[in-house]
């Protein structure tokens, strides 16, 4: 194999549809056939934005910082008016009004929404000096950076003030939290009483006034893109939640709420079994249940009761046996304590969303006022209990850190504890001792691991560059490798993000939501664990961005792109969006032709690629492919996962169909859901048939897909359902070919299928390994069936071609998941891609 050539520059963002070769501003002159890209120089400026460590700005103002937040246009559209509640517009000029009336408010601007709205984090504290905000920044790093001296620091637990984080209205159409936030704002901004004046000397509280305000317009549980933010946080695909993420991690919080609805009585976690393994529970739970009795007889002492609708607040740790669960880091207040935290979620009790916003206006208000009242109730006790107990809190959250810097074993909390503690409720793990990702041949795809580093550092997570060839775990790893020591205050983070995770299937029998995860194991890169008890002596730079990565091999033929991570699809749509024709070959891989030297080598360089040299002739005879266009029906999650691989898609549906869609110009139709094919009228079901009938290719997934397949007749298997809400990480087997060649090893189950039966010109793809789960909840139904064991060995991936010569793939996992299985989307591209290849009319 021709020697690859490291590519220096920094990456830049990728191109997008339409960018002419101009654009891209190469020189032709310097790109020529057998070109090798050249390292950038080292003073060349970047291209996108500079990423730095979660941490301190070299220069924090003082507070307050009161800069009047711009003031949107009336929307008398906004969906909030109806309830009486705060509309978007009167934001804005609510807390210009409130810094503009008081030295203790101060607002900033954190991000913006899917549609551009402002995020906006307000920060109540006692006014501070610039040298202030920078001595509380030292101690808030020192904390973390050296919590056993910290621990002995008498100055620093008298002067260091204990952030509280408050989170509201992440589900657009739970909209009280967002009001009783206002008013907390304005009580403080103006109250003479010295609690307060006490607690804002000694406390910053700070408030996400509204974390979803596109929802809160439209009247939508999602965002925008329609993502429920409070699924994201261990992923962070969207702009709300990379916003509302950075403010945790910064502002590092001992206690954190999240205001949602409506559960009657009033919800109050701490959670039911099972609790995140990585947290060290004991310290949580010593504050969590004590601040959860609290907001529960403040919510009572507002004398609302059943006349009024209402019912007695709920905490499902004593009240409820299982079935709201603390266990994955999808979740707010899950993700937040791994940063140290004391968390609740917290469910006001009067429905005034979905079916119920039809009710009389009146009755909306006198809700919405009582839910007002119960979210701002909960707010004033947990801000008493840090008042009343601020030592304590602060001496634990050091020693949670503690714990993460020395390696110390998690404490298992005392059994007994409240009298609710009980041995189902302990959850703990052996923590590795470090994960390695290699950047040499050890590296399945280079970009991958880029990602996957530079969202660690995001996530507040200590990596390290080596800078000499280092011994870890009896392997030897050259220098530029990077490794994650979990002896850091924050190796619950590392650990969550980066282990395989459990596998809880016997220990309840029902979960709220997924249950695994894992990032070594689902976006694609290669990660080494380093056992518990291996020593760790490595010499190396901490990293605030990744290495860029990239190669590109000198070649006079061309050169061969491997489909094996997003960054590589998105090299190959934008070939085909500048008219370049490429060749696919048989194994899946890409010839690329040396004649678009100067495109190829740009695009290399911008998404970090690895390009080899083509052999002479290896694209003679292939499938030259023109275009990748896509029809899909499916979720918003798998929309928002072809525009990271670059893919611009047509959306279908039932309704589309029968209101006349073309599907004449689509190469591909990816199906998973929203396309009945009992709901099409006839004319919608000719369309479909015609497409297919033209060699136009299939890809499907799930019970739409499944029945899709069926009554097109495309390919004969029979279907073997797994239980619905069986879901985790999965071991597969993949197939060498043209389809999950180079595939993971492993993949993600939302409601599993497999497929049986197969006919003679079905080919298996993809199957379930021996022991499928690697980490989730997965059992068999009350009759026995459709658990891991009946699924082992079992194909989960099959395609063939139909009677007609299209062609179709059938999925039984879910590669497209949310933001979770990563390293699979390119092998839905290559399916698409061999999908696309049927014979046509």
């Amino acid at each position: 194999m021709p020697q690859l050539q490291h590519q220096r520059a920094r990456r830049s963002p990728r191109v997008r549809r339409g960018t002419t070769i101009a654009a891209l501003g190469v020189s032709a002159a310097l790109i020529t056939t057998g070109f090798t890209l050249a390292p950038t120089p080292a003073a060349a400026p970047t291209t996108g934005p500079v990423r730095t460590a979660p941490g301190s700005p070299v220069h924090e103002p003082g507070y307050p910082r009161q800069t009047p937040l711009p003031e949107p246009a009336v929307d008398e559209g906004d969906a909030s008016l109806r309830l009486g509640v705060a509309a978007y517009h009167d934001l804005a000029p609510r807390l210009n009004a409130a810094m503009a009336s008081s030295d203790r408010v101060s607002a900033e601007v954190i991000g913006t929404s899917q549609e551009g709205r402002q995020l906006v984090l307000v920060t109540l504290t006692a006014p501070e000096s610039q040298a202030e905000v920078r001595q509380q920044t030292m101690m808030r790093d020192r904390l973390r950076q050296q919590p056993s001296q910290a621990a002995g620091d008498r100055g620093l637990a008298r002067k260091y003030k204990l952030p509280v984080f408050l989170n509201a209205n992440i589900h657009g159409n739970e909209w009280e939290g967002t009001d009783a936030a206002l008013r907390l704002i304005e009580d403080y901004a103006s109250s003479t009483d010295p609690a307060v004046a006490d607690l804002l000397k000694r406390t910053r509280i700070f408030v996400v006034v509204s974390m979803n305000p596109d929802g809160r317009v439209d009247n939508t549980r999602r965002n925008a893109a329609g993502f429920d933010l409070n699924r994201d946080f261990v992923t962070a695909s969207q702009p709300e939640t990379i916003a509302v993420r950075d403010a945790l991690i910064r502002t590092q919080p001992v206690l954190m709420l999240d205001l949602h609805g409506y559960v009657n009585g009033t919800l109050i976690e701490p959670t039911t079994q099972p609790h995140g393994e990585n947290y060290e529970w004991d310290l949580f739970i010593k504050h969590a249940y004590p601040n959860a009795l609290g907001m529960e007889q403040a919510i009572l002492d507002l004398g609302y009761d059943s006349a009024d609708g209402v019912e007695p607040p709920e905490i499902p740790l004593r009240d409820w046996d299982e079935g709201w669960d603390g266990w994955p880091p999808i979740f707010t207040p899950q993700y937040a304590a791994l940063n140290g935290a004391v968390t609740h979620t917290i469910e006001i009790p009067l429905r005034v969303n979905n079916r119920d916003y039809s009710l009389p206006e009146d009755e909306l208000r006198r809700r919405a006022e009582i839910n007002t009242d119960i979210a701002h109730a909960s707010m004033a006790a947990s801000l008493a209990y840090v008042g009343e107990n601020r030592a304590d809190l602060l001496a634990d959250q050091i020693e949670i850190f503690r714990r993460g810097v020395t390696g110390e074993p998690q404490t298992p909390a005392q059994v007994g504890l409240f009298d609710v503690v009980g041995p189902q409720d302990i959850y703990t793990t052996e923590v590795a001792r470090a994960y390695v990702i290699p950047v040499d041949d050890g590296q399945r795809s280079l970009p991958a691991a880029a990602r996957l580093v530079d969202h660690l550092v995001d996530n507040g997570v200590e990596v390290t560059r080596l800078s000499k060839a280092a011994w870890i775990g009896g392997v030897s790893y050259p220098e530029g490798t990077y490794v994650v020591d979990l002896h850091q205050a924050r190796r619950a983070m590392a650990a969550t993000l980066l282990a395989d995770g459990s596998d809880i299937s016997d220990r309840v029998d029902a979960m709220y939501d997924i249950s695994g995860w894992s990032l070594a194991l689902l976006w694609g890169a290669n990660v080494v664990e380093v056992p518990a008890g291996s020593e760790v002596k490595i010499v190396g730079t901490s990293v605030t961005q990744a290495d860029p990565t990239g190669m590109v091999a000198s070649s006079d033929s061309g050169w061969v792109l491997s489909l094996l991570d997003a960054a590589d699809v998105r090299v190959l749509t934008a070939l085909l969006e500048q008219g370049v024709g490429v060749r696919l070959l048989e194994d899946g891989d890409v010839y690329l032709p040396v004649s678009a030297a100067a495109l190829v080598g740009e695009l290399a360089r911008a998404e970090g690629v690895t390009l080899r040299a083509a052999p002479a002739g290896v694209g003679d005879g292939a499938a030259e492919v023109s275009s990748l266009r896509v029809g899909v029906a499916g979720t918003a999650e798998e929309r928002w996962a072809f525009g990271e691989m670059g893919i611009e898609v047509q959306p279908v549906s039932s309704a589309a169909l029968n209101e006349g869609l073309d599907l004449s110009d689509l190469d591909a139709l990816y199906v998973s859901s929203g396309l009945a094919w009992r709901d099409l009228d006839e004319q919608a079901q000719a369309e479909v048939r015609a497409f297919v009938d033209e060699g136009g290719g299939v890809v499907a997934r799930g019970s739409v897909g499944v029945a899709v397949n069926d009554a097109l007749d495309l390919l004969e298997v029979e279907t073997v359902a797994g239980r619905s809400d069986a879901n985790g990480v999965v071991r597969v087997v993949n197939t060498d070919g043209a389809i999950a060649g180079g595939a993971p090893d492993t993949s993600f189950v939302y409601s599993p299928r497999w497929f049986t039966e197969l006919g003679d010109d079905v080919q298996v793809e993809q199957s379930f390994g021996a022991v499928p789960l690697v980490s989730g909840h997965w059992r068999a139904d009350a009759q026995g069936r459709g658990g891991p064991g009946a699924a082992a060995g079992q194909p989960v991936m099959v395609s063939g071609a139909t009677e007609v010569g299209s062609r179709a793939v059938l999925l039984g996992t879910e590669p497209l998941f949310r933001a979770h299985p990563k390293g699979e989307y390119a092998t839905v591209a290559r399916a698409l891609l061999w999908a696309a290849q049927g014979e046509r009319d």
